[in-house]
């Protein structure tokens, strides 16, 4: 009873962040498996409850509001069905957490972390790290189309995550301020449709957007989901592949 009760409650903090601000798979379809190597799970008790993207075999990268201690949680990779055992899974502990010095709950500014992996993953045809993109090019122009994946609620107001992992194309949206005036800073980046339908919604917090082949963005807040007024809002990971790097390295300076 006591391991149930902190199941719903971590997965009640994972669904509550988006609603006041947080994400899950809104129009998409279930992917072939195994066809997103970088997508990760974090789970408490074999309960997933935010998303992560393995970037290289020992971290992933993930929201720092998906921050839980350490002891309590485990990364899996290699992992489409939630419900079922398929036998290729790659199920971690965790070493270390690296919650961003500057993440602001309030505002969900620098909401990233790096989680270290008990040991690294095994790099195979269902499991490789995601590149990342170069801090120094050009922003994505507007209307770039990117995937956005995860397990979350695949309806508006829904509690019950997929049981599947999903995926949805989405663009890139420019004057991501527009929407959400103050709120937006220079770390996030906003994307879905121009007519909604379309967007991450709550239990895909944490996970990757990938445009042009790169992580580009982490699933961050929003406002609802799917809503044309209020695109998804992604953390940008272009302005911090230089933390990333120097987080690793100081970590394990052979890593």
């Amino acid at each position: 009873m006591e391991q149930l009760t902190w199941s719903a409650v971590l997965l009640l903090l994972a669904l509550s962040v988006r609603e006041t601000f947080t994400q899950r798979i809104i129009g998409g379809q279930e992917v072939e498996r195994y066809s997103i190597k970088y997508q990760a799970s974090i789970q408490y008790n074999r309960n997933h409850y935010c998303g992560a993207t393995l970037i290289r075999p020992q971290w992933v990268v993930s929201a720092a509001h998906c921050w839980r201690p350490a002891q309590l949680i485990q990364v899996v990779l290699s992992e489409h069905s939630l419900v079922e055992e398929e036998g290729f899974e790659q199920v971690f502990n965790i070493s270390k957490i690296f919650v961003h010095y500057s993440y602001n709950y309030k505002t969900f500014n620098n909401d990233i972390m790096l989680i270290k992996l008990s040991e690294p993953a095994k790099l195979n045809a269902y499991v490789q790290p995601a590149p990342l993109p170069e801090d120094d090019t050009p922003a994505l122009p507007g209307y770039t189309t990117c995937t956005v994946s995860g397990w979350g609620v695949t309806r508006i107001y829904s509690y019950f995550l997929s049981p599947v992992l999903r995926a949805v194309d989405v663009q890139t949206i420019p004057y991501c301020h527009h929407y959400y005036y103050w709120r937006i800073t220079d770390n996030m980046m906003c994307a879905g449709s121009r007519f909604g339908g379309k967007d991450s919604c709550q239990g895909d917090s944490g996970g990757p957007l990938i445009c042009n082949g790169n992580l580009e963005g982490i699933v961050s807040w929003g406002i609802s989901c799917a809503n044309p007024y209020f695109p998804g809002v992604y953390t940008q990971v272009r302005m911090y592949v230089r933390w990333i790097d120097w987080i690793i390295n100081s970590d394990n300076p052979n890593n």
